[in-house]
């Protein structure tokens, strides 16, 4: 396997540390309640475990004027979090996400009973605590013959219309089965959910998966916003992408293909914008084509009435993963404008790339209603894709690559090595042109960074390095697609938490970003036993004036960036969840909270 690049002298002090991480845990080991082993239940699949010790986070870095504490633990792969005015307090709404990565130990129908058994934790559920964190409803909404959310999964997010006030419960959902065969296509969903009883009502259905699903939910001015993700990794469906059977990304606006056609061996080829082994270079294809509904597409951020939910329309597109969402106030310096954290493609497929920039964007509409456009597919950051950083350098995602264990870092055999190098390199455009003049993001961040999470911080929150009008967003970290995106002793991005301060509203725009909260390795905690973070999928500024960080837990993965969280087994693959690591943190204010 691909070592991340660093000195000899810092190879050897991570080696020291584990081994002192390992005595610890040896220790610790008599004692369960401080590190627990937790292994994936699915048959053949037990090898995969992780050590769990989240404690009250004292291995999590924070400014010294706040302080980190553990609201819940133990949960199965958090990643949706709401709140609900209660008398003098209030509840905590808690999605559970269900099937999510790829990975036949992940398959909820290979658990007990399957789909419907109420115990199964990799299907999607809603858990609702008090302030104190004692739960007092659920698991609600888990899916049974008659209703509930979607088996397969993942569910993603939920919003309350009103906020704090309360309203009808939004929720998204899909039936991905993410990547295993045909995933269910244009299965996703966003759903109501009753409160007190979890029944769940369809409100817009049919929306497309592939990739990625229907995702995070944001509401203003009578506007339901949702993130639609792409269906594919780089707008050409793959064998990445269930076998080539998922379905195409659909346009927001008619676009032009480009000449080229991409290879996924065997003697498939592929257009963008196309259906697996089709071909059509030079085609126009119409806004929506391949959609259920007007006015759907993905790569995009789609808005409806919450009184009409048949108005679905583009708000802004040319995303490859625009997943985080949050609204800023009307007195900031966005001036109300919607952040978009966009993560990039990674290296597989059919048009792998490396190194693509994670980005940070700001989404509206054009004047005349239609959305505005951001660059994707063709576009990486302020970059064209065909630059030569962005080249892949071949690993295991490829589709052209024949698996050959013997031969780190690609695990590809020579001749299939070479032949990616020579005909994904540069990498080609999938459209002719773009459909109009692309809007540049406002930074970039680290590559397999993977933003999850925005929320704009009160007043109450401005102390130390944070100002008021600041946002907060949260990093999950990489998949081990590609190496490490920094080379020590510079440590890795992810799996961290970081702030954007902005400027006086009326001032130029400037953003100035930092870390904010971080592990002390930098490192996810489940192969050391840290007690920090593993994937945070989320952040919400709570009503208490703290950030409430939702992570998804412990994942094993392809190991190109970390060979010590690779999964184990070589049928496992490739992103094993491990179910009872999940946690939600609180990070306050000393004082405060």
């Amino acid at each position: 396997m691909g070592d991340k690049p660093q000195s000899e002298k810092f190879r050897a002090f991570r080696l020291t540390m584990r081994f002192v991480v390992c005595a610890l845990c040896l220790m610790l080991s008599a004692h369960p309640a401080a590190t627990q082993v937790v292994a994936n239940p699915i048959s053949g699949c037990s090898g995969n475990t992780a050590l769990f010790n989240p404690a009250q986070g004292q291995d999590i870095v924070v400014p010294v004027e706040f302080t980190v504490s553990v609201f819940a633990k133990g949960l199965n792969f958090p990643t949706g979090i709401a709140f609900l005015s209660q008398g003098n307090g209030f509840e905590v709404y808690v999605l559970e996400s269900g099937h999510g990565l790829p990975s036949r130990c992940n398959d909820q129908s290979q658990f007990g009973s399957g789909d419907f058994d109420p115990r199964n934790p990799f299907t999607p559920d809603i858990l609702v605590f008090d302030q104190s964190g004692r739960l007092i409803r659920g698991p609600m909404a888990k899916p049974t013959p008659s209703g509930g959310l979607q088996p397969e999964g993942p569910a993603i997010d939920l919003a309350f219309e009103r906020g704090l006030q309360g309203g009808r419960l939004f929720a998204t959902d899909s039936n991905q089965a993410t990547h295993a065969h045909n995933g269910q296509n244009n299965s996703s969903r966003i759903v109501t959910v009753d409160p007190m009883t979890g029944h769940v009502t369809p409100f817009i259905t049919s929306l497309p998966t592939g990739d990625h699903p229907t995702e995070q939910l944001a509401i203003k001015d009578g506007w339901l916003y949702w993130s639609q993700g792409s269906t594919t990794n780089s707008g050409v469906v793959g064998r990445d992408n269930g076998g080539g059977q998922n379905q195409a990304d659909i346009p927001c606006q008619d676009i032009v293909l480009s000449q080229n056609v991409f290879d996924s061996g065997s003697g498939v080829m592929t257009s963008g914008y196309s259906p697996f082994g089709v071909t059509r270079p030079g085609a126009t294809v119409k806004a929506f084509e391949g959609a259920s509904h007007a006015g759907v597409c993905d790569g995009a951020i789609l808005r409806a009435r919450l009184n009409d939910p048949s108005t679905i329309e583009p708000f802004s597109w040319g995303y490859r993963n625009g997943y985080a969402i949050g609204f800023a106030p009307a007195n900031h310096a966005l001036k109300g404008g919607l952040l978009v954290g966009e993560d990039g493609p990674d290296e597989r497929g059919s048009r792998p790339s490396n190194g693509a920039p994670d980005m940070l964007q700001l989404a509206r509409q054009n004047p005349d209603g239609t959305p505005d456009y951001h660059g994707w597919p063709d576009r990486f950051g302020f970059l064209p894709s065909s630059q030569a950083v962005f080249n892949p350098v071949g690993g295991p995602g490829d589709d052209l690559c024949v698996p050959d264990p013997s031969n780190p870092p690609s695990m590809c055999t020579l001749a299939s090595l070479a032949q990616i190098l020579r005909e994904d390199r540069p990498i080609h455009d999938v459209l002719a042109f773009p459909p109009q003049p692309v809007t540049s993001p406002l930074a970039t961040e680290a590559a397999d960074s993977s933003f999850t999470g925005i929320d704009f911080v009160p007043d109450s929150f401005a102390h130390g390095p944070v100002r008021r009008g600041a946002a907060l967003y949260a990093l999950e970290g990489d998949f081990g697609f590609s190496a490490a995106n920094a080379t020590a002793p510079a440590p890795e991005v992810g799996h961290e938490v970081k702030l954007i301060n902005f400027n006086t509203p009326g001032q130029p725009l400037a953003l100035l970003i930092q870390r904010f909260a971080h592990n002390t390795t930098f490192e996810q905690a489940f192969v050391d036993g840290l007690r920090g973070f593993n994937r945070p999928t989320n952040i919400k500024m709570g009503p208490d004036g703290c950030a409430w960080v939702v992570d998804y837990g412990a994942v094993r993965d392809f190991g190109q960036s970390d060979p010590a969280a690779k999964y184990v087994g070589d049928i496992n693959g490739p992103l094993v969840q491990i179910p009872g690591t999940g946690v939600i943190w609180r990070i306050c204010p000393k004082g405060g909270g």
